[in-house]
C-alpha cells in the first residue's frame, strides 16, 4: 500500500491573513469492522492522528476516529503573520508517520 500525503498552501499572503490549508493523505482507513471478498475481517488500520505545526508551533492536533472515509481530506485556516515552514504529520495505527512540508511567505 502506497500512503501519499498533500497539501495545499498558498504561496504567500499578508502579515495577519488567515488562509486556509487543504490536506489529503492517500489511505484505505479500515475500521477493523469490514470483510473481504472471502469474508475475513479486514484488520483495523488507520490514520489515527493529525498534527501541523508552523515554525515549530502546533497549530493543529487532532485525533482521528475510525469513522472517517478512506483517503482523509482536512481542510483549516490558520492566522499568519511572519513567513516560514509548515510540517504536516499523519500517524498511522501501525506506527507509521507519513509527513510534509510547506513554506509560506508573508510581506
Amino acid at each position: 500500500m502506497s500512503v501519499t500525503p498533500r497539501v495545499r498552501v498558498p504561496a504567500s499572503a499578508s502579515p495577519g491573513e488567515v488562509i486556509s490549508i487543504r490536506t489529503l493523505v492517500s489511505h484505505p482507513m479500515h475500521t477493523g469492522f469490514m470483510e473481504d471478498a472471502r469474508g475475513e475481517i479486514i484488520p483495523r488500520h488507520i490514520i489515527n492522528r493529525f498534527t501541523c505545526d508552523f515554525n515549530g508551533e502546533t497549530v493543529v492536533d487532532m485525533e482521528i476516529a475510525p469513522g472517517l472515509a478512506h483517503d482523509p481530506y482536512i481542510e483549516f485556516d490558520v492566522r499568519v503573520d511572519e513567513s516560514g515552514e509548515f510540517a504536516f504529520a499523519w500517524h498511522d495505527d501501525d506506527g507509521s508517520v507519513y509527513t510534509q512540508e510547506a513554506r509560506i511567505e508573508v510581506g
